[in-house]
Order: structure tokens, then C-alpha cells, then sequence
């Protein structure tokens, strides 16, 4: 079973970067890339600043699937 609290590291061991609506880091096993739910993609908020779920990318990663 695939924990998604685990944070995968580079090949130089570097942690991978995720944004504050990320579920977990890009390229973990059982996620995929989904619209950002609070600016639908645009990567910007209210007022047109960067939307801070996504950090202005429009996409979050979020667990796929699911039992």
C-alpha cells in the first residue's frame, strides 16, 4: 500500500517540492495532476494574484483511484 505522506527524494536526495493544495509531491505512485479547486485553473485568485493552493501552476496532485 502506497503511503502519501512519504515525500519521494531526487537521485540526489533532495526532497520533492509540492504546493499547499498538493496531496503529495509530483510523481508519487496513485496520484495524478487535477485543476486547482479554488482558481479552476487560471493559477490566479480573487483580484489577480497567485493563487495560493497551487502556487499559481492552475494544478494540484492528488491521490487517484482510491478503495
Amino acid at each position: 500500500m502506497n503511503n502519501l505522506n512519504q515525500t519521494p527524494t531526487s537521485p540526489q536526495g533532495e526532497s520533492a517540492a509540492m504546493n499547499p493544495g498538493d496531496q503529495a509531491p509530483e510523481g508519487t505512485p496513485g496520484t495524478g495532476e487535477n485543476v486547482c479547486p479554488d482558481c479552476g485553473g487560471s493559477g490566479r485568485s480573487n483580484g489577480g494574484n497567485q493563487c495560493p493552493t497551487c502556487s499559481g501552476t492552475g494544478i494540484v496532485i492528488e491521490g487517484i483511484g482510491g478503495a
